[in-house]
C-alpha cells in the first residue's frame, strides 16, 4: 500500500516480499553503528522482523517505518517513517538509507513528506527523534528538517546516551 509519494519516491508499507531488501540495510555497516544491530541474518531472518515490526505496527498504530523506493524503476533505496517507543514520550521520526542513496536529498525528501503526513493524516501534534552522539549527518537532516536538540536521554537498555530533538507540528 503506497503511503506518499514526492517528486521522486514512493514510500509504501513493507511486505515480507521486502525480506531481501530489509536484511541488506540492516546488516549495512551505518545501520549497525548509528541504530544497531538486530541479529537478521537470513531471509527468514528479515521476513520475521517485517511480520513483528513494520506489519504489526501499520495494523496496531496505523503507522511505521515505510519502504521508500525511487519512483523511476521501484528501486528501494531505504526506509523512512515512525516508530512510538516506550521510552519516549512522543512518536519519532526516522530514516536509514543504503550507501549508493546518501548524499542525494532523498533523506530529507521522504522525511519532509513524512513529517507533513504526521500533521495532516496521523494529527500528530509533537514528533520527535533520537540520533547517537557521532551521527552528525542525521542530526544536521534533523534540525533542516526543523527539529530542536532538546538534551541527551539515556538510550535502553544501555549505557550510552542518544540525542533527543522534537519539533511542535
Amino acid at each position: 500500500m503506497i503511503v506518499l509519494e514526492t517528486d521522486r519516491l514512493i514510500l509504501r508499507h513493507q511486505t515480507v516480499e521486502d525480506a531481501a531488501f530489509i536484511l541488506e540495510l540492516m546488516n549495512d555497516p551505518s545501520w549497525i553503528r548509528y541504530i544497531g544491530d538486530k541479529g537478521l541474518r537470513t531471509l527468514d531472518d528479515a521476513r520475521s522482523f517485517i511480520i513483528k515490526g513494520p506489519l504489526d505496527s501499520y495494523a496496531r498504530k496505523g503507522f511505521g517505518f515505510y519502504l521508500t523506493e525511487l519512483k523511476d524503476g521501484g528501486t528501494p533505496i531505504g526506509i523512512c517513517g515512525f516508530a512510538k517507543r516506550d521510552y519516549l514520550e512522543d512518536v519519532d521520526v526516522g530514516y536509514a538509507f543504503l550507501p549508493d542513496f546518501r548524499g542525494k536529498g532523498y533523506a530529507f525528501e521522504a522525511a519532509s513528506a513524512a513529517m507533513a503526513y504526521a500533521k495532516s493524516e496521523l494529527g500528530l501534534k509533537r514528533v520527535a527523534a533520537i540520533t547517537t552522539k557521532d551521527n552528525d549527518s542525521s542530526a544536521k537532516l534533523l534540525e533542516r528538517l526543523g527539529l530542536s536538540f532538546e538534551g541527551m536521554i539515556p538510550k535502553a537498555g544501555s549505557d550510552e546516551e542518544l540525542r533527543l530533538y522534537a519539533i511542535n507540528l
